[in-house]
Order: C-alpha cells, then sequence, then structure tokens
C-alpha cells in the first residue's frame, strides 16, 4: 500500500513556489503520489444560486496537465494522479493528447483518473451535454484507449467520428493507466471493463467501504477478471490522532486498499481538514502523519 498527498492549492496558493515546495517536501518525506482535483469553471460565490450545489471561483483549481508537467519536472515522484479529471466535458481526442503528452514528459509517471462530474454550470460553459456524460464517457474511453494503442485510428460511435487519423506522441506503453472515481453502479462496471483502478472518496473506514470492495471484486470476477488487478485508492486525514490514524490505515489495508491519498484541506464525511492553512502547516502535517503510519504501509 503506498501513501501519497491530494496538492492543496485552495490553501498554499497558485504560485510556483509554493507548489514545488509541496511537491518536493511530500517526495523527501517518501510519498508515492500526488494528487490534483479538477474544475474548469466556477460561479460567481456572491450570486444566489438557491439551493443548487455549485462550485465557485472561491477555491482554486490548476490546470491538471498543466501542473503535473510542471512538478514532473521538479521532482522525481513516483505518480500524479488527476482525482478526477471530468471527461464528458473535455473533448475526448484532445484528453488523449494531453494525457499521451504528459505520460512522455513525465516517464509514465501519469494515472488519469476520470469522472462524470456533478457541476452542470461547467458543462453550458464548455459546450458539453451534462444529461448524457455518463454514457459519453463510455464511448470516450474507447476512443482514447485506441488512439493511445494505435498510431492512426478509424473510430465511428454515437458522439465521435476519425477517419484514419492519430496523435502522435503516444505512451511509450500504449496506454495510459485509467482510473474511476464515483460510487455508482454503472461506475463500477466501468472500472470493471477498462479501468487499472477505482477512487471511492465518500466511504469512511467500516462495513459499508469493505462491502463495496467486496462488490467490485465479485464484479470482477464475474466479469472474468482478476480483481488483483484493480487499485483501490481512498482518502485520509492528519487531523486528530496517532492512534486514530493508524488503526485507520491498519483497516484499509485490511480490505486491500493499494493506494491512500492524504487530503488536509476539507472537511466532509471522516475527512477533516487540519486548522492551518499554510505552506507549511501543510508540510508539518503530513510529516506528522508520514512518521505515525509509514511503517504500516
Amino acid at each position: 500500500m503506498q501513501l501519497g498527498a491530494s496538492i492543496p492549492v485552495a490553501d498554499i496558493g497558485t504560485g510556483p513556489a509554493a507548489l514545488r515546495d509541496y511537491a518536493q517536501a511530500a517526495e523527501e518525506l517518501g510519498f508515492a503520489h500526488l494528487l490534483a482535483p479538477d474544475h474548469v469553471l466556477g460561479v460567481n460565490p456572491a450570486a444566489d444560486h438557491g439551493d443548487r450545489r455549485v462550485g465557485t471561483t472561491a477555491s482554486a483549481y490548476h490546470d491538471p496537465f498543466v501542473l503535473f508537467g510542471f512538478l514532473a519536472a521538479v521532482t522525481k515522484i513516483e505518480d500524479f494522479s488527476t482525482q478526477v479529471l471530468i471527461l464528458p466535458q473535455r473533448q475526448t481526442a484532445l484528453v488523449a493528447k494531453q494525457a499521451a503528452c504528459l505520460d512522455v514528459l513525465s516517464g509514465g509517471r501519469f494515472r488519469l483518473g476520470i469522472g462524470v462530474g456533478w457541476n452542470e454550470v461547467e458543462f453550458t460553459g464548455l459546450n458539453e451535454d451534462f444529461h448524457n456524460r455518463g454514457r459519453r464517457s463510455e464511448e470516450q474511453v474507447e476512443l482514447m484507449r485506441a488512439l493511445w494503442q494505435e498510431p492512426h485510428v478509424a473510430f465511428k460511435g454515437k458522439w465521435h467520428m476519425i477517419e484514419d487519423a492519430g496523435i502522435n506522441p503516444r505512451p511509450a506503453s500504449g496506454k495510459v493507466p485509467l482510473w474511476y472515481g464515483g460510487h455508482a453502479g454503472a461506475t463500477l462496471r466501468r472500472t470493471v471493463k477498462w479501468g487499472d483502478g477505482w477512487m471511492p472518496l465518500a466511504y469512511g473506514p467500516g462495513e459499508e467501504a469493505r462491502a463495496a470492495f467486496d462488490r467490485l471484486r465479485h464484479m470482477a470476477e464475474e466479469a472474468g477478471r482478476d480483481p488483483a488487478t484493480i487499485g483501490i485508492d481512498t482518502r485520509v486525514s492528519a487531523a486528530g490522532e496517532e492512534a486514530e490514524w493508524r488503526d485507520t490505515v491498519g483497516f484499509w489495508k485490511s480490505c486491500g486498499v493499494t493506494h491512500l491519498t492524504l487530503a488536509n484541506y476539507y472537511q466532509s464525511g471522516h475527512l477533516r481538514r487540519i486548522e492551518g492553512r499554510s505552506l507549511s502547516d501543510h508540510i508539518a502535517a503530513m510529516r506528522r502523519y508520514w512518521n505515525a503510519v509509514a511503517d504500516l504501509l
């Protein structure tokens, strides 16, 4: 089981020095991967949005391809991952190209975590259909996989058509690892069919999480796939006491979780934000967490 960290851009700022220092501190401590979330548009936080769930411009989000291109050049961290890139609000061939370029320039240190999104404002602003996003994302994955594998592709689907064209460069391995975020039954089905891993962020340690992991493995076996070929990445936080962290890490390990990601910048469910928001606060929290649990990994 490897431990990584989610980059707290909204807390430490968007400048290159802070992001470099955070990433290099994580690498020096022994963290194996760095993750970044994705949003293109945020609405005006001063406006009245009623009861709608919206993302606003109050929080900063770097474009993950640009961010990881920068961090790959200033660290040797093993693995960068989106958690998650909202695939169906983007042009498919462009995502395939961006992911392939990042794979090449980072030396294969990139996982493409994908999801279908929830913020309709972004889909509207990017001229994509919010209401067919799940079904359309399946065709997107099929096309991206073809573009990564073959120098030229002839593809005709419901939403995409390419006539004898391709991308260059392509990933050396012929693929970019695909990880799925989300919790719906369709997400598990897509993970089993196309995914290298699953990123379930809503579950805290407990029997609900264990049952979900068992369901994924059962679905994989029914599909003729070895469940061990599907990774699981879930989140932990460094608020609270070391003994609790150790219990949590032990539980996730007993469930067969392959990746843990430390996320200290927000409060949700079992996750609690740390008190401080500065770069030094976040680095100190990473260090404290690593020292408390590294022997359990």
